[in-house]
């Protein structure tokens, strides 16, 4: 009796979508495999096979022959795009000549069986999902913009794995979208993730962190300073550098509020819940002064004195970097106790 052979292998259709396929028997030649494929993955387009070769640190190749997967192979899903030829009707357009053209003017368009949906009103619904690690990423981005009103500033890695997942739901719906589309497309990916800004734009809204660095020699500035001169920009991990001031509040009422603060520091007892609400609504304030001013020990002190308490310390790591001063402590002890234990 002839056992029939199945065969394993990891299909990637997109870098966020990778899926394990059990087939029941090996296919004889490509043709079948890519039938075997279409029947249970239910794709209903023509597509090609690439494969990974181990012989050529698994890159990808395309696939001619059974003969030349590996035992459990990892195929790429290539999808063939059907042409058709759609001639183009004569346009009395003055922009046109009269005479026929001795050539027929033709356009290649994607087969109607490719593109199904007109391109949508609202652009909302259609914004993809993106890979694990973007994901992850935007997902940190927006709690910390919830939270503390941050924005992410995308690094450009960041902005190409957006960008071309974007591309491929694009041209799922249209080859050539106008610069209105492209624009619609902007807004709702920028409406449905909240925490990401364009640093480019960010300075035309009046944003504190790059409106510092402008007057700068340039095109508009002739007599600024040199563009690389005192430039202030956050450091590694820090995600509130130079926040904006809340919503209603300037110079006058954030120093109205601090001086309560100082204050509230010299009785005998200070109310935690109080000097914690100011230290919080001015913390834009102290920003301002600590980044600019760059101010000495002694005059921190002096202007913010609960900042110098043990729970403030805590608070404002939590302010500047987004992160657990007392987590990251213990876990960095967790990490070197074998060590220390040993010595």
């Amino acid at each position: 009796m002839v056992v029939q052979q199945r065969m394993l292998v990891r299909v990637i259709f997109t870098e966020a979508d990778i899926r394990k396929v059990e087939l029941t028997t090996k296919p004889d030649t490509v043709d079948l495999l890519i039938g075997s494929l279409k029947d249970v993955l239910q794709i209903n387009y023509d597509f090609s096979l690439q494969f990974k070769d181990p012989n050529f640190d698994n890159e990808l190749c395309n696939l001619t022959a059974i003969s030349e997967l590996p035992e459990r192979p990892t195929l790429k899903i290539i999808p063939v795009l059907t042409l058709v030829e759609v001639p183009v009707p004569q346009s009395t357009s003055s922009e046109l000549s009269d005479t026929p053209s001795q050539a027929d003017t033709e356009i290649l368009s994607i087969s109607s069986e490719e593109r199904q949906c007109q391109w949508p009103e609202v652009f909302d619904m259609y914004i993809p999902k993106f890979s694990v690690d973007v994901e992850y990423i935007l997902r940190q981005a927006n709690l910390l913009h919830l939270r503390d009103g941050t924005h992410l500033i995308p690094s450009k890695e960041l902005k190409h794995n957006i960008l071309k997942r974007l591309e491929e739901t694009i041209y799922a719906l249209k080859a050539y979208p106008t610069n209105a589309e492209f624009e619609a497309v902007a807004s709702a990916l920028l409406e449905k993730q909240l925490e990401i800004q364009d640093g480019e734009k960010m300075r035309q809204r009046g944003h504190r962190d790059v409106t510092m660095n402008g007057g700068k020699q340039g095109k508009y500035s002739p007599c600024g300073e040199p563009p690389n001169k005192r430039i202030k920009k956050p450091k590694r991990g820090e995600v509130n550098y130079l926040p904006d001031y809340p919503d209603g509040q300037d110079d006058p009422s954030l120093e109205d509020a601090r001086q309560l603060m100082v204050d509230e520091m010299k009785k005998k007892t200070p109310n935690g819940a109080l000097i914690k609400q100011k230290m919080d609504l001015t913390f834009a304030l102290q920003r301002d002064e600590v980044v600019k001013d760059k101010p000495d020990i002694t005059q921190i002190c002096q202007r913010w004195p609960a900042l110098f308490t043990e729970h403030q310390v805590c608070l404002e790591f939590s302010r500047v970097v987004g992160k657990s001063l007392r987590q990251e402590f213990y876990e960095a002890l967790d990490h070197h106790s074998s060590r220390l234990m040993e010595i």
